[in-house]
């Protein structure tokens, strides 16, 4: 147990001095300074990373973002899912690659770790050592580095439940411009301007690549790739193919919005039907065992006390 302490003793003092000497270097006028890299990068820009971050030679990078950002490339070739992850960053209205995610997952990793040695040291300074304690540190780093992805898969859950929602209302307000006389450009850049949903920004952005020079079917195939959602690559690939045929379009959209609502009902009655096997859980576990109990009881304490 002595030696248990003093290793734990050890690890608070090592830990203690050795930020305070990273703190100290980091003061440093000569640590703390713009590296050559950095300072002469706005000037030869042709040969350096075109974000101006920094010079590599030889492949080795020589400041912080940099090495950061190799380690966040090295750490996506290694875990890999890289598809899963964009998929997930797309439909959740997020700007950041699988890289950069990946990169987040190390540094809650690396909380987590601190964080978990931390509690194990205070563990055996207290005298509660255990073995469960050198494990501890490793859980709660697995833990922290699931969690940012677990957020991300709700995140995109929920986005693409807005925008299945809002589909049918988005196509009905389509179809509704079409018959009043517009154009069907200038009927999604109305329904784009007026509305203030998900499904209305991811069309504002295929305004705007419209406007810089896309035609429209490839702007709603670049929305269509970007979310992956089943009801809207449908109703897309649709309306695509009534603008190359000539179709009248407004019949087009009005049959995709009744469908949309169509597959609408549908999922809420799975959804209410799985609800429904959900809510047999307390009943079956918690409310029958109170009633037999309340049932059971009485006669069992009667028969104790020789009255029955």
């Amino acid at each position: 147990m002595f030696v248990v302490d003093d290793l734990a003793f050890a690890v608070v003092l090592g830990s203690a001095w050795a930020a305070g000497v990273c703190l100290v270097l980091s003061r440093a006028p000569r640590w703390g300074a713009p590296s050559l890299a950095r300072r002469i990068a706005p000037y030869i820009r042709d040969v350096t990373d075109p974000r101006g971050v920094g010079l590599a030679v030889a492949g080795v990078p020589r400041d912080r973002d940099a090495v950061w950002q190799a380690m966040q490339r090295r750490l996506s070739e290694i875990v890999g899912g890289e598809a899963s992850i964009t998929r997930r960053l797309r439909q959740a209205g997020r700007g950041d690659d699988a890289a950069a995610f990946r990169g987040r997952q190390l540094a809650w990793a690396v909380v987590g770790l601190a964080i978990g040695g931390l509690v194990s040291v205070a563990g055996v300074m207290l005298g509660r050592a255990s073995p469960s304690l050198a494990v501890l540190p490793v859980l709660i780093a697995v833990g922290a580095a699931l969690l940012p992805d677990a957020r991300l898969t709700h995140a995109a859950r929920a986005r693409v439940a807005r925008i299945e929602e809002e589909l049918p209302t988005v196509l009905e307000f389509l179809a509704l411009c079409l018959s009043a006389g517009e154009g069907i450009r200038d009927a999604v850049r109305r329904v784009s301007d007026v509305g203030a949903g998900d499904l209305t920004r991811e069309l504002r952005a295929a305004v705007v690549e419209v406007g810089t020079g896309s035609s429209l079917p490839e702007a709603l195939a670049g929305l269509s790739g970007r979310l992956e959602i089943p009801a809207v690559s449908r109703a897309v690939d649709q309306l695509a193919a009534a603008i190359e045929r000539g179709a009248p379009l407004a019949h087009v959209l009005h049959a995709q919005a009744l469908d949309a609502r169509e597959d609408a009902k549908r999922a809420l009655i799975e959804r209410a039907g799985r609800k429904e096997i959900y809510m047999l859980f307390p009943l079956v576990f918690l409310i029958l065992p109170l009633s037999v109990l309340f049932a059971v009881f009485p006669g069992v304490f009667m028969l104790r006390l020789g009255l029955g």
